[in-house]
């Protein structure tokens, strides 16, 4: 039986637990906090379902979803993780995680940091340029005419094909973005990011408009982020938004 092990269990880690239980796979929820923190979405999700440890789930997933603050990357159980596939769902916002010049600089890669950190895994960089909602509302079955594609990219071949199948499984079509270098295509506000799954992408600008501002300023954004059931993106779309998006620094982005 296959299990899909959690190490982070926010809106991100929770969403995909519900669609990877829908598919028939096993998971194993855990987070900082502990596992007696997640008996209320253990019993939403059912018998396939179970808490535990991030060293426990980082060693009984067949995959791996990583969706935790890029701040805390280091405390990832690098010796659990070795030889698994890893799918990294982190983002850099440097005024939640403190700035980092190699990422600042563009150096190198949020993805490429954390496999320096977990040096024997596999890493994907999958499932962080949608928005949680949207994993939920545009998931659908294979062949289905309105099937999303999202991005991946990594530097194993094998690792890839495997995170490919399971993200088929939960209800996507992937786009190949290329090595973890390569990954900055869709890290935030880049074209493929959020905005292309948004029905109302002028909304989705106009909110980090308001959120830099607020920041800015040193107050609280007042608009709460804009929720929508999103519209699918196709894979050839998502091809062209890759090919041509200018590399978002984090000096010219907005949320910086």
């Amino acid at each position: 039986m296959a299990t899909l092990g959690f190490i982070g269990s926010g809106s991100i880690g929770t969403n995909l637990a519900r669609l990877a239980v829908a598919a028939g796979i096993d998971v194993v929820l855990s987070n900082s906090r502990g596992p007696e923190t997640l008996a209320e979405a253990v019993a939403e999700l059912g018998e396939r379902a179970r808490a535990a440890t991030p060293e426990e789930a980082a060693r009984a997933g067949d995959w791996v979803v990583v969706s935790i603050p890029l701040a805390a990357y280091r405390k990832l159980p690098a010796a659990a993780l070795a030889g698994k596939v890893v799918l990294d769902t982190i983002n850099y916002y440097p005024m939640r995680d403190g700035r980092i010049e190699v990422l600042d600089s563009g150096r190198t890669t949020t993805s490429e940091l954390v496999q320096e950190h977990l040096a024997g895994a596999k890493l994907i960089k999958a499932f962080n340029s949608i928005s949680d909602h949207h994993i939920a509302s545009l998931t659908r079955p294979a062949g289905a005419a309105d099937r999303t594609a999202l991005p991946i990219a990594g530097d194993d071949a094998q690792a890839k094909a495997s995170a490919a199948d399971l993200i088929g499984r939960l209800g996507f079509d992937i786009v190949d973005a290329g090595s973890l270098a390569e990954s900055w295509r869709f890290e935030p506000e880049t074209d493929p990011y959020a905005v292309p799954y948004s029905a109302d992408p002028d909304a989705v600008r106009a909110f980090w408009t308001e959120v830099s501002e607020a920041l800015r300023s040193g107050t609280m954004p007042q608009t709460p982020p804009p929720v929508d059931a999103g519209v699918p993106l196709p894979a050839a779309q998502l091809r062209t938004l890759l090919a041509g998006t200018p590399r978002k620094l984090t000096a010219g982005r907005l949320l910086a």
